[in-house]
């Protein structure tokens, strides 16, 4: 029950004053973010593809009120290509963006987003990789989808991110199940109503897998971001059962999470990438793994009681 009350703190400032102020939060954030700075996620990045991985790479900010934050943010990522094309880590790297930190939810977001988002497009093709569009709560999605279809004209490899818990995700894998369409599939990590939303975990897992058939079934590129095993046993089942080849689809699981999990699929053979974030903005990230397990929690409290 904790999981609703630990999303709705994702977005408190007083909470989020509190969290970051304590001394023990640093340590426990280490855990889940690469650093703060561009040149700690790229050892991060070195590291994992030394042990055969590749990542996405995602700077944190979200929810900005500023448009000057949505140009500081779009810059980041400019770096953050620049970085990857001069190491020449196109071909293990990709970028995750979430839209609001180009200012999405600002007047005129969906334009300011669009304008924002396709300079990093652009350079992210420069540098020998691609972008994938996170997505966030349930009132982003149609932009989303919208500035999706935008880049795909130019930039057809640009990936999206369905959430499972959404009752109009089967709708959605259908139509981004074609060929050439790149889709990350996720539970869901946001606090949703009742009237989008499955609420119960066992509906949410069983939405999770119609949409993996959908999206197995298509001529697309599945990308399978779970930590849990029933669903990593049911991708590849499915992926045997649609004659699928490894490089035609892969498992994406989180920085920290897991990392025996993640080491073991690659020794199969499998295509595993790793979901990078760094930055200074790392309080509502953070709060959303809290909120996904239990075990993170349980290891945030461990930590508390420990250092106190």
């Amino acid at each position: 029950m904790l999981g609703p009350v630990l999303l709705a703190a994702a977005r408190s400032d007083s909470i989020r004053r509190v969290v970051a102020a304590a001394p023990v939060t640093r340590p426990v954030v280490d855990r889940f973010v690469a650093g703060e700075r561009l040149d700690e996620s790229m050892t991060a990045v070195r590291n994992l593809a030394a042990r055969g991985m590749e990542v996405t790479l995602d700077h944190l900010g979200e929810d900005i009120t500023d448009p000057a934050e949505a140009l500081r943010n779009r810059d980041a990522y400019l770096q953050l290509a620049a970085a990857l094309k001069e190491l020449g880590l196109g071909t293990r790297a990709e970028m995750s963006v979430k839209l609001s930190a180009f200012g999405q939810a600002l007047p005129g977001g969906h334009d300011l987003a669009l304008r924002n988002v396709t300079p990093v497009v652009e350079a992210a093709a420069e540098a020998g990789t691609t972008v994938t569009l996170d997505m966030e709560d349930h009132t982003t999605v149609d932009s989303t989808l919208a500035i999706l279809r935008t880049l795909r004209e130019r930039f057809p490899q640009t990936g999206a991110v369905l959430q499972s818990y959404l009752f109009r995700t089967e709708d959605d894998c259908r139509d981004l199940a074609g060929e050439g369409s790149r889709v990350r599939l996720v539970k869901g990590a946001y606090k949703e109503p009742a009237t989008v939303a499955f609420q119960d975990k066992r509906e949410v897992d069983r939405a999770y897998v119609r949409c993996l058939k959908i999206l197995m079934a298509g001529q697309g590129y599945p990308m399978i971001g779970s930590h849990d095993p029933r669903m990593v046993a049911i991708a590849q089942e499915l992926a045997h059962r649609n004659g699928r080849k490894p490089a035609d689809y892969e498992f994406q699981m989180l920085f920290g999470i897991r990392e025996a999990e993640q080491q073991r699929l690659v020794e199969e053979g499998h295509r595993m990438r790793v979901y990078i974030p760094y930055g200074t903005d790392w309080y509502g990230y953070f709060m959303r793994r809290l909120a996904e397990r239990p075990a993170n929690l349980a290891f945030f409290l461990r930590s508390l009681a420990t250092r106190g």
